[in-house]
């Protein structure tokens, strides 16, 4: 019997703003998703064109199928058939929840770019001198930085003559990694650099 007989479908193609409509009616199945948008990556269910795919999923044994074959499967278990992989010979098809799988997807995306978001870097600039007032306010702005994810970039400026002082720019600033202990942790130890001495911060994850 042929394919179109068993399934007794009768399909109706319409182009309607951003969607394309499929309306079928048979008497197996749960009835599939009823449109897929134009912008959806995949090829879904009755919208795969190959005859023959290779089909993957759970609860499934792994081979090459007719389509009408993999689509049964899918329909027994309630799932969709999904290409994901349309170039391959013969193209690969999985048997998922398509919902889950574009929710999925779009999670991975979304931790991808966080790990490439730009990292942002804030100065704060010491002497080797300083009293506690000036160090107190200072330090709340780098657990404000920190607490923004930014990284905090702290100098100690040794003026003339005053670089002869290095070994207390060092504690100030080993002083202040100190004091943010909670917030975020040295990611570089403070290291002379012409007459700076440079510290740098990270927060804590």
């Amino acid at each position: 019997m042929k394919w179109q007989n068993c399934l007794q479908i009768n399909k109706v193609l319409t182009n309607i703003g951003d969607f394309t409509i499929a309306q079928f009616r048979g008497n197996k199945g749960r009835g599939r998703r009823p449109y897929v948008k134009k912008e959806d990556p995949n090829k879904i269910n009755e919208f795969i064109t190959a005859p023959v795919v290779r089909v993957v999923g759970e609860n499934i044994e792994t081979g090459i199928y007719q389509l009408r074959d993999a689509l049964n499967m899918a329909d027994e278990q309630e799932l969709d058939l999904v290409e994901i992989s349309p170039t391959a010979n013969p193209p690969v098809c999985k048997i998922i929840d398509y919902k889950k799988f574009l929710f999925e997807q779009k999670k991975k995306q979304k931790e991808m770019k966080a790990k490439t978001a730009k990292i942002i870097v804030k100065e704060i600039r010491l002497g080797p001198n300083i009293d506690d007032h000036d160090f107190n306010f200072k330090l709340k702005h780098a657990i404000n930085f920190l607490q923004d994810g930014a990284k905090v970039k702290v100098d100690v400026f040794f003026k003339g003559r005053s670089i002869v002082y290095k070994e207390k720019g060092e504690y100030v600033l080993l002083k202040f990694a100190q004091e943010l202990e909670d917030y975020g942790k040295v990611e570089q130890l403070p290291r002379l650099e012409g007459k700076r001495m440079i510290m740098i911060i990270s927060p804590k994850k």
